[in-house]
């Protein structure tokens, strides 16, 4: 049984944030850290200290996390960028809240002595005789520490302590992975006492001048060693907290200072985040226990292509889903949904079958797929998935060219600037007419070119995409025939809408919309103009051709081989492309000779240290030759987010792969030793774990059948006793005789049958998938119990 962790965040905004510069605002923008690693920055808002971001992000984590903290930044563009505080979330906490957390919560300021991280490899050992008992300790190695010096390393060795005895390796100087191999014994005399306490073993930064920086601790009960004579393992370093070292008046001033700072804290000094925040995790079942389930699923929408009211009418385990699915939950039902049926080739007949619901129960036309429903949501995320990548190959080459160009464009008299504008163009003073005129010509131009790519693309459109529209017209046509409702979109009535705004600024580009408004009817025509028997051909499996590049961009590329020095200029700007099998660069977009990588070949996708090259962002793919020899290929990306996003598509593409590395070198190999660990062998094993497996979830994940089926296992389970109670309990509670007074007296004979046939038909369907439910829940019962007891017969430390 897998285990799949989800972690949902959103940054919404920050209110009260201290002023940093001098002007008395700030700069503001967010880091976001997942155990010390950063997985996303927001954009930086200017001159605020109320800022809003609305920021989501869907983080993928199989190997689990500890501490989620966002961290409030201020940037400066001459000198560091300031922290002004942060918020630490336990895995713990999130955990404990079922619905998600979603509420303001207070900034604390950062303390150097909790900001550590990273593991300790020790071995301890009692030894005793008649006269002493001796504890050895092998301190072997360590990994990941929190950088301390500006090179980005540090210089670290390690202490141990009980009661008042200590010992000290040597120092390692500039690395983050330290490798000692080295045994400290400590002789304990008090032979009535040594079974009480713990040992402390503490890792700090050695620093010539000023006093060391604390680098993390872990505290071992000895009562372990009498448990487990030889303990071993790697151990998690945990942040500095009430030292019992601390003493006298140090010691007490560190007391009113810690008590000061919270009570700031509590009362909002530091300022205030507001953050969603939602943690996913599920135990996933082998693929044969939800197989009953999706059976079921697809049984509502396996029939005949014409539908008719009675079938549409008809309960199904996908309306019954529907009735126990929450508002919060529905949009994510439908993503779900949509994954399913796409896998099952079925997503067409799926969202045709919602559609015609929802159709049918629409009196109003005008209201139309105007509430929360199933269908709705379903709609929206389908067009998400499958036309994700139409979106991006008919407008993104706009949308760069417009940011790129970076033109001052603002119509609305309010927000001119006329500073920025002399700003960017450097002639002088310009008038607010001028502005105006500038951006007219600019708005009508990008206006046309983005309505001249959309009614041109209609060979680019999904197949799948073009039949649901089909159908959708289709059904709507025949609940709607009447004359007056057939321009059911805002488009047909678009000339008599405009200029009744608010914003009567934005009239200049009425005349271009007015005569769009005849080719985007011609457009939409066009688009559901596709033949019926082509849905056949909708692929069953995978949603995109393994040959579509879903990632693509220019990244400075160096490839170390040789003895040359790695130097910043080394690095070269190529363009990149990644589909699921090969990841190919040139020099420019339109470089006919590309170079490539087989995407089966990769074997670790990870971040490099920034000490490594002198420089941020850079990232390392490591592939694997047919001889077993691995190569490195080192890529920098513009910033912090493109990283991130590189390195989720990468691990995406090769996230099945066979020979994946556990281990790799942040570092990189110069000087004749890896800058990470220090070790001389190129060829020597990894210094930390690797992360191939975190991705960030977007539109265009790959299909997971069972982790979706186990996310509509769920929502049915929260809802199986409200089905239970309204289905089946109600009506058993009733004698037979009292059944049938619930019909109506002048209800004619055939309709009283049809009307008992329907109910028992719909207490089978309602029994059938309870039963399935009750199956699975009996299925995770039985796997949870053989865990807990493969984990008890472990001997663990």
């Amino acid at each position: 049984m897998a285990k799949n962790t989800s972690l949902y965040f959103r940054i919404v905004e920050g209110r009260n944030l201290p002023a940093k510069d001098v002007s008395g605002t700030s700069d503001p923008y967010c880091i976001v850290k997942v155990d010390n690693e950063v997985v996303a920055r927001t954009a930086t808002i200017w001159k605020n200290l109320n800022p809003f971001w609305g920021e989501e992000y869907t983080l993928h984590l199989p190997m689990g996390f500890h501490t989620l903290t966002f961290y409030v930044m201020d940037e400066d563009t001459i000198s560091h960028d300031d922290v002004i505080g942060k918020i630490s979330l336990s895995k713990e906490v999130l955990a404990n809240q079922s619905k998600g957390l979603d509420n303001w919560l207070n900034l604390t300021r950062v303390d150097p002595d909790e900001e550590v991280q990273g593991e300790i490899h020790v071995a301890l050992e009692l030894h005793k005789d008649a006269q002493t008992t001796c504890l050895h300790c092998h301190i072997i190695e360590a990994r990941d520490l929190a950088p301390r010096d500006i090179t980005g390393t540090s210089d670290p060795f390690t202490r141990i302590l009980y009661k008042k005895l200590s010992a000290e390796t040597s120092v390692i100087k500039k690395t983050r992975f330290p490798h000692w191999d080295e045994t400290l014994d400590l002789c304990l005399d008090d032979a009535d006492e040594f079974e009480l306490g713990s040992i402390t073993l503490e890792v700090w930064d050695w620093d010539m001048v000023g006093k060391n920086d604390f680098l993390g601790k872990v505290e071992i009960p000895m009562s372990c060693l009498h448990r487990t004579p030889l303990l071993q393992g790697w151990f998690r370093l945990l942040p500095l907290g009430n030292s019992e070292d601390d003493a006298g008046l140090e010691k007490d001033n560190h007391c009113r200072e810690r008590k000061s700072d919270t009570k700031r804290e509590r009362e909002g000094k530091l300022g205030a985040l507001r953050l969603k925040v939602r943690l996913a995790e599920d135990r996933i079942l082998p693929s044969l226990c939800y197989q009953p389930l999706v059976d079921l699923l697809m049984e509502a929408v396996v029939s005949p292509a014409e539908f008719s009211f009675c079938q549409v009418e008809d309960l199904t385990p996908l309306t019954l889903l529907e009735e126990v699915t929450t508002v919060e939950s529905r949009q994510d039902i439908a993503m779900t949904l949509v994954k399913i049926y796409l896998g099952q080739g079925l997503v067409v007949p799926f969202l045709d079958y919602l559609n015609t619901r929802e159709v049918h129960h629409t009196t109003d036309p005008n209201t139309l797929f105007r509430s929360n429903s199933l269908a709705s949501k379903a709609m929206e995320q389908f067009m998400k998935v499958a036309g994700m990548i139409y979106l991006h190959e008919v407008l993104k080459p706009i949308i760069n060219r417009i940011f790129e160009e970076k033109k001052y464009i603002e119509l609305d008299p309010c927000k001119i600037d006329l500073n920025r504008c002399r700003r960017i163009s450097f002639k002088g003073s310009t008038s607010e007419a001028e502005v105006r005129e500038s951006s007219v010509g600019m708005l009508q131009m990008y206006l046309t070119n983005i309505i001249e790519a959309i009614v041109n693309s209609v060979s680019q459109c999904p197949l799948a995409m073009r039949m649901v529209f089909k159908q959708l017209h289709k059904r709507v046509e025949e609940q709607f025939p009447e004359p007056e409702n057939e321009a059911l979109q805002s488009v047909g009535n678009l000339g008599l809408q405009l200029g009744h705004g608010k914003e009567q600024w934005m009239a200049p580009l009425h005349p271009i919309i007015l005569c769009s408004v005849a080719s985007i009817k011609d457009f939409l025509d066009k688009l559901i103009d596709v033949d019926h028997d082509a849905v056949c051909e909708v692929p069953q499996r995978a949603v995109y051709a393994p040959s579509v590049t879903v990632k693509e961009g220019f990244l400075q590329k160096h490839k170390p081989e040789g003895p040359q020095l790695l130097k910043r200029f080394a690095f070269k700007k190529r363009y990149f492309w990644l589909s699921s099998e090969t990841l190919s660069y040139a020099k420019t977009p339109e470089w006919q000779t590309r170079s490539s990588v087989a995407i089966q070949s990769v074997c670790a996708v990870e971040r490099v240290d920034e000490n490594a090259f002198q420089v941020q962002n850079v990232m390392q793919v490591v592939t694997q030759d047919p001889e077993g020899q691995l190569h490195t290929m080192y890529l920098q990306c513009k910033n912090v987010n493109e990283l991130n996003q590189w390195l989720s598509a990468i691990r995406k593409a090769s996230i099945y792969n066979e020979h994946m590395l556990s281990s790799f070198h942040p570092g990189a190999h110069h000087g004749n030793k890896w800058t990470c660990c220090l070790q001389s062998d190129r060829t020597a094993l990894g210094c930390s774990r690797t992360h191939s497996a975190v991705t960030l979830g977007d539109w265009s994940d790959p299909l997971d059948p069972d982790a979706e089926a186990q996310t509509i296992y769920k929502e049915l389970l929260q809802g199986k006793d409200k089905l239970r109670k309204q289905y089946l309990e109600r009506q058993e509670i009733q004698a037979p005789e009292q059944k049938e007074t619930v019909v109506e007296p002048s209800m004619p004979s055939d309709k009283v049958g049809e009307s008992i046939e329907h109910s028992e038909r719909f207490r089978a369907v309602v029994s059938r998938l309870l039963d399935v439910v009750v199956d699975l829940e009996c299925a995770h019962t039985s796997f949870q119990q053989k865990e807990k007891e493969e984990a008890s017969s472990l001997i663990l430390p």
